[in-house]
């Protein structure tokens, strides 16, 4: 990958990238007039390696039940599972109980918009934080994603792809391509982000429709494709996550704790599903009550 190009370095005419934002943006419920940070929050820690279609039921049931910061830290950890549902990556929502905690303690309830503040919360890294203050706060924060690098790697560098992320250098790129006002720049992180999700995808770019098309250094380029060492296809069918999976789903439909059978029989395999309930203990996913059966957190 090049250094970091800005704005003036490219023929790239941005200002068109967020008008065709502004016409053309998909309609989703925490893009909605008068969504709060913490809307925005609870959205973004569930869109993390995980489709729109998944999350908006769940988000907007999550936001029906636990409309407020407060509202969720009262609940206990294991509803809050169990309401996560089939979302994965289940440590996502114990972080997010964990930082609504600190915002209704510490915050009034209302999640901060500056970006140091909300990196400080428990569980908030580098992306959720600058995407609350870009996406709830209209502020000037350069939001990365995969999405983003492969637009930046290809409009700007006419690569084919981004290659291996580097936090820094990928946060310095799509920096230099923010202008200087807040509203402009909050508007383009977020067309940015909706351009490589909808337009600029890997393996069908409908460039055709791209508003950065006629001076896109990938098509003036010729489209060269990725360069860089074979991609690993991410599985699971078989793997960790999905025996995890299956374990918590058990605990997710039962009324209470249940026995070390019954989890036995949600996979055949012992040694690995053995590990996996161990990795789900350490993690706090799931609690072992005094008499040996299992439970979510809180529930026994």
């Amino acid at each position: 990958m090049n250094s970091p190009a800005t704005a003036a370095d490219t023929r790239l005419d941005l200002l068109e990238l967020v008008d065709w934002f502004a016409r053309t943006a998909r309609r989703l419920p925490w893009r909605s007039p008068g969504v709060t940070g913490w809307g925005v929050l609870v959205s973004e820690t569930m869109l993390q390696q995980t489709p729109v279609n998944r999350v908006q039921p769940i988000w907007e049931e999550w936001m029906r039940r636990w409309p407020r910061p407060s509202d969720l830290a009262a609940e206990p950890q294991g509803e809050v599972l169990r309401a996560w549902g089939k979302l994965g990556y289940p440590r996502r929502a114990l972080r997010l109980h964990d930082a609504a905690a600190e915002i209704a303690a510490e915050h009034d309830d209302v999640v901060p918009g500056d970006v140091d503040t909300l990196l400080a919360l428990p569980g908030i890294g580098t992306y959720t934080a600058r995407a609350v203050a870009a996406f709830a706060y209209g502020k000037r924060a350069p939001v990365v994603d995969t999405n983003v690098r492969r637009v930046v790697a290809r409009a700007v560098h006419g690569a084919g792809d981004a290659g291996p992320p580097s936090p820094k250098r990928d946060l310095a790129d799509v920096d230099a391509l923010l202008p200087s006002d807040d509203a402009t720049a909050a508007k383009l992180s977020a067309a940015l982000m909706e351009l490589g999700q909808v337009l600029c995808t890997v393996r069908s770019p409908r460039c055709e429709e791209c508003p950065l098309a006629a001076d896109c250094a990938w098509q003036h380029a010729g489209r060269p494709a990725y360069a860089g060492p074979p991609k690993k296809v991410q599985k699971f069918a078989g793997t960790d996550r999905q025996v995890r999976g299956k374990l918590l789903d058990v605990l997710r439909g039962a009324d209470g704790p249940v026995s070390r059978e019954r989890l036995d029989r949600a996979w055949s395999e012992a040694g690995q599903r053995d590990r996996c309930l161990d990795s789900l203990l350490v993690d706090g996913l799931v609690e072992q009550t005094a008499d040996g059966r299992f439970a979510l957190p809180g529930e026994h």
